[in-house]
This record gives C-alpha cells, sequence and structure tokens, in this order.
C-alpha cells in the first residue's frame, strides 16, 4: 500500500512550500533484479515545469532515508525521486547471494530505469501528473550513490588492465550533485582493491556539470590516502565542476543520512545547512539558470568570518 504524506511547510514569501510524498511506487523486477523496484516520489504541492532530481542513497540505506536533503529540495521547487538499490538494509539480501558481485551495476540501472519511468512515477503523486519539467534532470547520490550516480555523469570504471569499461552516461542528465565520492582506485587498500573492483573509476570523461562536497576529516577504511581522495572526482573531472570541502566533516558530512541517525560520527545542523543551501542554489542554477542565487551564495559563504568550508569551482 502506497504512504502518502504531506509536509505543510508553506510560506507565501517565497520560502519552502507544501511537499507531496508517496511510497513506495512499486516497478516491477526486470532484468535479473530479482526485487521489485521501490521508489519513493516527493514533489511540491504547486508550481509547474518542475526540474527533477534521482537520488541514490549510500550503502545499507533505502528510499526513506536523506531526510535532510529529500525533503529540503522538494520544499524548494524539485521533484525528488528515490529509488531502494539492492544494498539496502529493508531487502535484507546476504552477501553470499550470486547478485552481490552484480550490485554496482542494478544500482546504476535502478537510476536509468527511473529516468526510463519517469511518467510512471509522475501519474502515482497525486495532482503531479503534467507538472514535471523532463528536459531538466539532474543526479545526487552520497557515498555508494554518488559512485553510482557519477556513472551518468560519465565516469568510467576502469577494468583490469586499466582501461575505460562501459560508457553509462545519460544525455538526460544536466547535472549532477556528488556527496563524499570515493577518488583513484590507485589508493585502494588492499582488501577494497581485491573486494571492489568497481571502485576504480576515470573521471576523465565525466564532464557533466557537477557540485562534488567533500568532508575534510573523511578518512576511508578503503584508502591510503587522507581525506583528500575525496577531491579526485573534482581534480580530475573536466569541464564545469565545483568542489565544497567542508571543514571537520567526516562520511556522514555533519548528519545528510538523517537527523540523529546512529551512523554520523559528525552531527553538525550547521553544516547539513550549508549543504542544503548550496547544493539547492547549484540545482537552480544547473537546471533553471538561476545563476544569481548560485553566485550569491558562493560569495555569502566565501564573506563568512567563521565559515564552514571552502568552495572552487572551475
Amino acid at each position: 500500500m502506497s504512504d502518502s504524506s504531506t509536509v505543510n511547510a508553506q510560506n507565501p514569501a517565497g520560502g519552502p512550500t507544501s511537499v507531496v510524498s508517496v511510497k513506495p511506487v512499486v516497478l516491477p523486477a526486470s532484468g535479473g533484479r530479482g526485487e521489485d523496484l521501490q521508489v519513493r516520489v516527493s514533489a511540491p504541492a504547486t508550481g509547474r515545469d518542475l526540474p527533477v532530481v534521482v537520488f541514490s542513497h549510500g550503502f545499507g540505506w533505502s528510499m526513506n532515508g536523506y531526510a535532510p536533503l529529500a525533503d529540503h529540495w522538494a520544499a524548494h521547487g524539485f521533484v525528488v525521486v528515490q529509488p531502494t538499490h539492492l544494498d539496502s538494509r529493508t531487502l535484507a539480501i546476504p552477501a553470499e547471494d550470486p547478485r552481490t558481485p552484480r550490485i554496482w551495476r542494478y544500482r546504476i540501472e535502478d537510476i536509468t530505469r527511473v529516468l526510463d519511468e519517469l511518467h510512471v512515477l509522475e501519474a502515482a503523486v497525486p495532482g503531479l501528473a503534467g507538472r514535471i519539467d523532463p528536459s531538466r534532470i539532474a543526479v545526487a547520490g552520497h557515498s555508494w550513490g554518488a559512485q553510482s550516480v557519477s556513472a551518468l555523469l560519465g565516469a568510467r570504471v576502469l577494468d583490469a588492465d586499466g582501461a575505460p569499461g562501459e560508457d553509462m552516461s545519460d544525455p538526460r542528465v544536466k547535472a549532477g550533485v556528488l556527496l563524499a565520492l570515493t577518488g583513484l582506485g590507485d589508493d585502494l587498500t588492499p582488501f577494497a582493491a581485491e573486494h571492489f573492483p568497481f571502485m576504480k573509476p576515470s573521471f576523465d570523461t565525466m564532464t557533466t556539470p557537477a557540485l562534488i562536497v567533500a568532508g575534510d576529516n573523511d578518512q576511508s577504511h578503503l584508502s591510503t590516502r587522507g581525506p583528500d581522495w575525496f577531491t579526485d572526482p573534482y581534480t580530475y573531472s573536466p569541464g564545469c565542476k565545483s568542489l565544497l570541502t567542508l571543514f571537520g566533516a567526516e562520511h556522514s558530512l555533519g548528519g545528510i543520512p538523517g537527523h540523529e541517525v546512529a551512523e554520523t560520527t559528525d552531527e553538525n545542523p550547521a553544516r547539513v545547512a550549508l549543504i542544503q543551501q548550496l547544493t539547492t542554489a547549484f540545482l537552480r542554477s544547473a537546471l533553471q539558470g538561476d545563476d544569481a542565487g548560485w553566485k550569491a551564495a558562493a560569495a555569502s559563504l566565501a564573506q563568512d568570518l567563521e565559515p564552514l568550508g571552502t568552495l572552487r569551482s572551475k
């Protein structure tokens, strides 16, 4: 049964608006996935020509996570679509399941399928039909989710010989938000190199505009490098990119997976608020042409006497 809820945050002065959220919207299993694809769709209660953000969760999470971002984006004019990937704890698939080595591919296919069946998802939300602009689509993700969506932006996985693998970029995607995306595979620990062969990216062809968010205290147990590993996607990708480096932030970046969740080791509501502000401004710039808002947000951070991070662009 669908769970439909409305968050009333309407502000007649142009602030956040009411949000309608429906879950699960079920897309039948296909292509060996073995499980139906469950999706949550959150949308502003009003407005037309709404841009879309498809959000890919980190390892173990589901469509129910990341409310600090999903709810904020929806309240500020975006239709937010959250698929539940096969690694979700809600599905309890054991590590020895034969699908496990391919879950990274199923994740990417989940996102592509969301784009393919956007009309089905649109029809599942009361009052949303005809209000989406399918020409304005962004993808976003955290951790493994960022790795998943980066493929649609043009990143490719290197094979055992170091040659770029399949091109899974999608021209429908106009921008990306990459939160705590891991860096180059040359710096994996031996364990990670053996067990996670998909963590060997090439960012050379990741040309789609993106905002990359990294914590300068995010020390991964999968890497032999320090927190600067998470800046590789900015350093080694071409085109229009911005890098937000957050001071003191660890892998949860202050708490974006949820409010007071156990996995947040660096809870910081102000840091989360900054991510909300800058990601929203970036998405509006990339999908709606609101460059003034993005420039104002960047200037505000630069002028802060006690900034929470730094922002640079190329």
